[in-house]
């Protein structure tokens, strides 16, 4: 600071002005000093004289490197207060690096052309452990700063990447998910051109595990607006997800499938719920046996059996009505080929499969007690966490015939080989257990849980009646040459404007069980049940 002395001026230097007033020059600005009795006194200070006039061709080279500098040297707050829009500028540099994942490696000014300094490129995309280089040229304009005329850049989003314009911005699209390669229960890996029925399997596993697993999607550096591809890195290596599949028992539903057409089936353990095989042939074979949506037909009679039994409604050895026809609700229901049972029992009933010794009860039955049955003890319409996308199953709280129907497996009812094959499950066991085709562990996952376990009476009673339509009723035919604890359950399910109907197929043999489903099959004992026998015989 300037000091200043009675009688005398400051010491630097002095200009002297009119009026009584001196005038110092302080570093380039200017003190007032008043004279008055006795001495000095400091009245006013103007801030530094703004810099005006062209630019020099040092200043602009000098503002261009410290802009490009402090760009480089990842500093984006001090590389934007090189400029003449610092929080504009902010934004856009930090988005460079975080948003677009881009790190500059080279930044090269070239000959200044006036007040514009051109300049190249050179910087690394990196995005999910994969890098790609982008090269390219820009240039920037230097201006004087408003109020102190500091030479600074005149900020634009085009001095990032010139493509980019007024409120332009970079986006990173992921050009497709990382990959993984799928293994067995055991670890070893399951190539699919020996399980080709796995490839959906493996997609949906790719979108849930990809990252976790180790792999690495491709992706794409974008301008938007425009869409103007700037860099690009490919897949990485595949991560690596351990499923539950048996690669033995999905080879035999493999072999099975691949002999009949359209065809979908599941199996798994009910013990657990672990899927071990999953298998399809046709368009959208193992969708439709995991995402399925289609009428279960008969095979839902496994689920209203249970409500009967519960209820009191039915018992196996009890005499229950078996009508060639039954109204409700408006409709008349009939059997295949119009057949009844004069004087049987509810186990007769159930095992050739008859629709009027369920339609007779329906006026017995409240509208939702079918879905709450489904739901609260088999586990359908829940939110089942598999480890990949699946279909959990529709009964939904119907009225009048459209309960009827849905009864029998008719109406709005919709099923898939996966959840019929928990459904004869839950049947077998009495307690629902969540299918999965990746143990829940493996990313601690929640399963879903169903309200309560089967009524213990009617479980013993439902479990009775599979055992005998497997051995003497409408599945025998297919089940024969399977011994011991077995149980199974036959299905067709009509459909508007297809000629034959879709046949299904559910059964278990110990502690295996699968579900089939053929479209356009016909009867579900003579379509879907060879190969759901088939596949179980193969399974020592």
């Amino acid at each position: 600071m300037s000091r200043l002395r009675q009688g005398g001026g400051p010491v630097g230097d002095e200009r002297r002005g009119t009026g009584g007033r001196l005038g110092v020059w302080i570093g380039g600005a200017v003190a007032v000093v008043a004279l008055g009795a006795g001495g000095w006194a400091l009245t006013a200070a103007d801030d530094p004289a703004p810099r005006t006039g062209p630019l020099s061709a040092a200043e602009v080279r000098g503002a261009a490197d410290r802009f490009l500098d402090a760009w480089a040297g990842g500093d984006p707050e001090r590389a934007a207060d090189r400029t003449d829009d610092a929080r504009a500028a902010g934004r856009a540099l930090r988005d460079y690096r975080d948003a677009a994942h881009l790190t500059p490696v080279r930044l090269t000014a070239r000959t200044p052309e006036g007040a514009r300094v051109p300049f190249s490129v050179r910087a690394r995309f990196a995005y999910g452990g994969g890098t790609a280089p982008v090269a390219y040229d820009s240039g920037l304009t230097v201006v004087r700063r408003a109020g102190d005329g500091e030479p600074v850049v005149d900020w634009r989003p085009g001095v990032l990447q010139p493509r980019l314009g007024d409120g332009g911005r970079f986006e990173v699209r992921e050009t497709g998910p990382a990959r993984v390669d799928a293994l067995d229960r055991t670890g070893r890996p399951l190539d699919l051109r020996t399980f080709p029925s796995l490839a959906p399997v493996v997609d949906g596993l790719a979108r849930g595990y990809g990252r976790s697993a180790g792999g690495r999607p491709g992706a794409e550096l974008r301008t938007a607006p425009g869409g103007q591809v700037l860099a690009s890195v490919p897949q990485g290596a595949p991560g690596r997800v351990r499923t539950t599949i048996d690669a033995g028992v999905q080879r035999a539903a493999e072999r099975e499938v691949a002999l009949r057409p359209d065809a979908s089936l599941v199996v798994l353990r009910p013990s657990t719920g672990a899927v071990l095989a999953v298998a399809g042939s046709g368009a959208g074979g193992s969708d439709t046996a995991l995402r399925g949506r289609l009428a279960p037909g008969s095979t839902m009679k496994m689920i209203t059996a249970s409500l009967l039994l519960e209820k009191k409604l039915a018992a196996p050895d009890r005499p229950h009505p078996c009508p060639k026809n039954a109204s409700y609700g408006g409709w008349t229901f009939h059997n295949v080929d119009d057949f009844d049972i004069v004087g049987g029992t509810f186990r007769s009933s159930f095992a050739a499969s008859c629709n009027t010794a369920f339609i007779t009860q329906a006026g017995k039955i409240a509208d939702d007690a079918l879905s709450r049955q489904a739901r609260d003890v088999f586990g359908i319409g829940e939110r089942w966490s598999a480890g990949v996308d699946v279909f959990a199953g529709a009964v939904p709280v119907e009225h009048a015939a459209s309960k009827a129907a849905s009864m029998i497996g008719q109406g709005e009812v919709r099923m898939n080989p996966l959840t019929m094959a928990s459904v004869i499950s839950t049947a077998r066991t009495g307690r629902f257990r969540q299918p999965y085709l990746v143990a829940p562990d493996v990313d601690r996952r929640t399963l879903a849980t169903a309200h309560r376990p089967l009524d213990a009476a009617a479980h013993a009673q439902l479990r009775d009646l599979l055992h005998t339509t497997a051995t003497s009723g409408s599945a025998a035919g297919s089940m024969a040459g399977l011994t011991g604890d077995i149980g199974a359950k036959t299905g067709s399910a009509e459909v508007i404007g297809q000629k034959e109907p879709n046949g299904w197929f559910a059964a278990w043999h110990g502690d295996l069980a699968a579900s089939a489903v053929m479209r356009r099959g016909g009867r579900g004992g003579e379509s879907s049940g060879p190969l759901v026998a088939a596949v179980l015989r193969s399974v020592r």
